[in-house]
């Protein structure tokens, strides 16, 4: 892997639920110890008790608005988080817990939020993985298609649900 790959101007964004305290305090200190600039959103920090869907939520929302280029997010499962983040329209998640699916959530499916899970995967691991997405861009290609085809169903779906 190449470890200069990064862009400079890549703003990454950062939450946990309070099953992943500490690998987010892992992955944050990794990426600063890389030289990526990554914001700790400490949803928890602000609202005690706060429960994973609001937590991923607020995340996605930083994504779709432009404040972010990417997001990680993290809980238990890393699953809750991904559904979540997955409501907001146009910001796609998705769960990976090994180095290829974290690249192909990048290369194939041009996801902006890595969701994982504490429970699932140990911290080095999490490290490679966060590397691997970091350092994988959207290779359009035979994907772009579908990537397309997802974007229009998703504004279709999106559409029905405010016509109601």
């Amino acid at each position: 892997m190449n470890h200069n790959i990064l862009h400079s101007n890549m703003k990454i964004v950062i939450d946990c639920d309070d099953a992943a305290l500490a690998l987010k305090k892992t992955i944050v200190s990794h990426l600063e110890s890389r030289g990526v600039e990554v914001t700790d959103l400490d949803y928890l920090g602000s609202r005690p008790g706060a429960f994973y869907p609001e937590i991923g939520y607020n995340l996605a929302l930083k994504i779709q608005d432009g404040s972010f280029s990417r997001g990680i997010l993290i809980c238990g499962t890393g699953l809750g988080m991904a559904m979540i983040a997955n409501k907001v329209e146009g910001v796609y998640a998705g769960v990976c817990h090994d180095v290829y699916s974290a690249e192909r959530l990048r290369k194939s499916n041009d996801a902006q939020i890595l969701t994982m899970g504490a429970r699932v995967i140990g911290s080095e691991l999490a490290k490679t993985i966060v590397d691997a997405w970091l350092e994988s861009e959207f290779q359009g290609g035979g994907s772009q298609p579908k990537v397309d085809q997802m974007r229009m169903l998703e504004k279709e779906s999106f559409l029905k649900a405010k016509a109601q």
